[in-house]
Parts: structure tokens; C-alpha cells; sequence
């Protein structure tokens, strides 16, 4: 894990930075949030800031975002001060932690932010096989394409197979090509040199070389242009990579994985993908079974996600009910492991009964008349695609008790943008 520090506070951040060293974590230290985004344009990447809440952390979001850097920020402030701590979570802040830091606090946010990005639940023997060729190819240099339908736990599996490899001590680094706009995504992938476009005023490293040492993950790699392709297709197979702007090759040392919801054969034979770039990545195919082709796992996962999102959410811990269980069990799980998790994360906030009850557990694929209007599964005609936005955003926050965090999560959608639909709509805070 790659803790980023930004700014002093009078020493406690430092301490803060070396309990994150005994508990694993690489540490860099800037002085201010400018310092933090040239380190970040220069490859010196992270898996979390946390920064002096005194530093300007509105505007180093702000940077952040504008230069597609997607990483948590965890702010930090002498002492429990209420009007620093909301400024800063109003400011785009993950979190607020109170210094001098207590090291069981540091560690939590370390696990925060690394938890279960690498671990597998894995009792069906259709995942166990699955497990045994990720074990048997990890530890080599091999270029491996993982495939399967949308939430079945492509990057989980990434994360699993770096873990596994030689490059564990180095970053893994993912980029879901999907994502990105097509105009963006090469600057992504190879960086560029300042000035050399409009708005390129310094030098950005791009993803290649940000995972130099480790692991390069290029997410739903059939979304990218046939362009661009050949420019991958080179880098993969050269090990280096041109700067837009620059004047000279740079060698890159990544391992690559890529994922795919699509079946690259078909997009071979359409012509939208081509047939030596995905020879060059499908070196190893590890394909994912649908959750619903994964019956022993279902409830391990699902009591998983409850105590999870418990945990998360501050509330007890429940066991789910042996009713709850033969709902779960009887269910297709359309959206894979990502509607499960959803589900879960839901029950465990509405769940009324010691143990969770099947009614808590609230099914897609069973709810569609709710979600549609009335009698059958036929749309509500009439409902215009803003009506039924609104229904479905407002029937998640009542369902998971008000809680806009929650119901964002469930949604997939940012709190802000959360927020400015609820502002929309009339809803005002509580």
C-alpha cells in the first residue's frame, strides 16, 4: 500500500507515516499539495493521501480530479475539531482523523483502503479450479486476459494474481479503458510532455510508467479504439513506450493483465479488435463464472458483504436467516458479484430481526415491478427516463434509511452528484 503525507502539523503527520511503515505501507512525504501533484505527474503514485487539513484540500481535489487522479484523501487535524473535520469532508475528504494519530486509527485506515482488493472467497469448485491456474501462472511474466460478464470480479482477481506474482512489492496500477474518453486515453496510458498540447503544462507520467516494477491493469481492454490498439500492441511488445510530445522512447518493465466483459473472438472477427493484439494478450485466459454458476459461494460471499458493510456503516454485525439464505440461493444474481454486494450492503442498513430476514433482502431481478410501475414487467408507460431516475434515487435513500453515503454506493454515483439530483428534486438536508 502507497500512503502519500501531505504537509507537517507540527510532527504528527511524520508520526502518523511511520506507524504506516511498521504496518507495511511505502511512504512519500511532500510539503504541500503543489509538491504532492508533481510527485503524482512524475510516477511517484498512491493508494491514499492523507493531508494537513490546514493545506488547501478543496483545491488539491479539485486537482486531483482534473488531471483523472483517482485517489481517496484522508485529512488530518490536531484534536477533534468538528468545524475543520466538516470543511473537509465537504471539501471532497474520504475521512477525518484526529492527531496525534493512534496507531490502531492508522492501521484502520490502511485496511480501509486495502481490504479485499486481493482476497478471493472461493468454496464452489467452479472458482477453485479458476484458483489453482491463477496460483499456477502468478508467479510468472506472463500476459494473462481475464474474462467474464460485468461483476463477476475481474479486477479482484487482477489484484489476487499480483499478489501472487514476483512484482507483489511493486504497484499495481488499473486502468479501466472504458472510463476514459477516447481523446484521453493515450495521454493516460503513455503521459506527455509539457507543452505538448493545450493544458499540458508540466510533464505527466503515464500509466506504463507509473507501473513500472509491477502490475499494469488495462480494464475492459475491448472498449479501446483500433487506433490506439497498435500503439499498445507496440508497447507490449517492445517494452517501450513514446511521451505524446517527446522525443525519445522510454523503457517500460510492467507486467499486463487485461479484462474483457466481451468475447475478444467475436470483436476479432468484426473488426473491432485486433486479432495480434489479442494473441499478445491472451497469453493465459482465465475466464470467471458467473456468480450464479457459483452456488457455494453465494452465501459466504453475502455474509462477507454484511459484515462489511456493518462495520462500515457502524451498525451491528447480523448472521443472515436460513430464509434469507434459500432467497440468495434461489436467485440468477444477473449483475454477478457487484448486485450481490449491493444487496448486502442494503440488508444489513434495513434489516428490523436479530438475524436478517428475507424481506431485507431486496433481489433486482424480483423487484422489477417496483421498479417499473404496476402489473408485470412492462415498463411504466408514460414515466419519462427523468421520472423513473428519480423514482429509483428515491426509493434507494428511503430504503437504506436516509443514509445518502449508502445510498450513493448502492447507486453508483458520486455523493455530490447524489446531492445535486436530491437538490433536483426539492429534497433538502436533514
Amino acid at each position: 500500500m502507497r500512503l502519500m503525507i501531505v504537509g507537517h502539523l507540527e510532527g504528527h503527520i511524520s508520526a502518523a507515516g511511520k506507524i504506516a511503515l511498521q504496518r507495511g505501507a511505502k511512504v512519500t512525504h511532500c510539503d504541500d499539495y503543489q509538491q504532492a501533484m508533481g510527485a503524482l505527474r512524475n510516477g511517484k503514485g498512491a493508494d491514499v493521501v492523507m493531508i494537513d487539513v490546514k493545506q488547501n484540500i478543496a483545491a488539491f481535489i479539485e486537482a486531483l480530479k482534473a488531471e483523472r487522479f483517482s485517489i481517496p484523501v484522508v485529512a488530518c487535524g490536531v484534536g477533534a475539531d468538528s468545524t475543520a473535520a466538516v470543511k473537509a469532508i465537504k471539501a471532497g475528504a474520504k475521512e477525518y482523523v484526529p492527531l496525534p494519530p493512534d496507531p490502531e486509527l492508522i492501521a484502520a485506515v490502511i485496511e480501509a483502503v486495502t481490504e479485499e482488493q486481493s482476497s478471493m472467497i472461493a468454496s464452489d469448485p467452479s472458482m477453485q479450479r479458476v484458483l489453482k491456474l491463477a496460483d499456477q501462472v502468478g508467479p510468472s511474466e506472463a500476459t494473462i486476459l481475464i474474462t467474464g460478464e460485468s461483476g463477476t470480479g475481474k479486477e479482484v482477481m487482477s489484484r489476487y494474481i499480483h499478489k501472487k506474482s514476483k512484482r507483489s512489492g511493486g504497484p499495481f496500477i488499473a486502468l479501466n479503458c472504458a472510463a476514459i474518453p477516447e481523446n484521453l486515453l493515450e495521454s493516460e496510458l503513455f503521459g506527455y510532455e509539457k507543452g505538448a498540447f493545450t493544458g499540458a503544462v508540466a510533464r505527466r507520467i503515464g500509466k506504463f510508467e507509473e507501473a513500472s516494477g509491477g502490475t499494469l491493469l488495462l480494464d475492459e481492454i475491448s472498449e479501446m479504439h483500433p487506433s490506439l490498439q497498435a500503439k499498445l500492441l507496440r508497447a507490449i511488445q517492445e517494452r517501450v513506450i513514446d511521451r505524446i510530445g517527446g522525443k525519445e522512447p522510454v523503457k517500460v518493465n510492467v507486467r499486463i493483465i487485461a479484462t474483457s466483459n466481451r468475447d475478444l473472438k467475436e470483436s476479432v472477427k468484426k473488426g473491432e479488435f485486433r486479432e495480434d493484439l489479442f494473441f499478445r494478450l491472451n497469453v493465459v485466459n482465465i475466464h470467471l463464472p458467473p456468480l450464479r454458476e457459483r452456488k457455494a459461494d453465494l452465501v459466504p460471499l453475502a455474509q462477507f458483504y454484511v459484515d462489511k458493510y456493518a462495520e462500515v456503516n457502524g451498525v451491528p454485525k447480523k448472521k443472515i436467516s436460513k430464509a434469507a439464505q434459500t432467497k440468495i440461493m434461489g436467485s440468477a444474481w444477473r449483475g454477478n458479484v457487484r448486485e450481490l454486494e449491493n444487496a448486502m450492503h442494503r440488508a444489513i442498513l434495513i434489516a428490523l430481526e436479530d438475524e436478517i430476514e428475507a424481506d431485507a433482502v431486496i433481489i433486482s431481478d424480483e423487484g422489477q415491478e417496483q421498479a417499473t410501475g404496476t402489473g408485470g414487467s412492462k415498463p411504466a408507460v408514460g414515466s419519462t427516463v427523468a421520472d423513473m431516475e428519480k423514482k429509483l434515487i428515491l426509493d434507494t435513500l428511503d430504503h437504506v434509511l436516509g443514509n445518502r453515503t449508502a445510498a450513493a454506493k448502492i447507486l453508483g454515483i458520486s455523493i455530490r452528484t447524489l446531492r445535486n439530483k436530491l437538490k433536483e428534486y426539492g429534497v433538502t438536508d436533514a
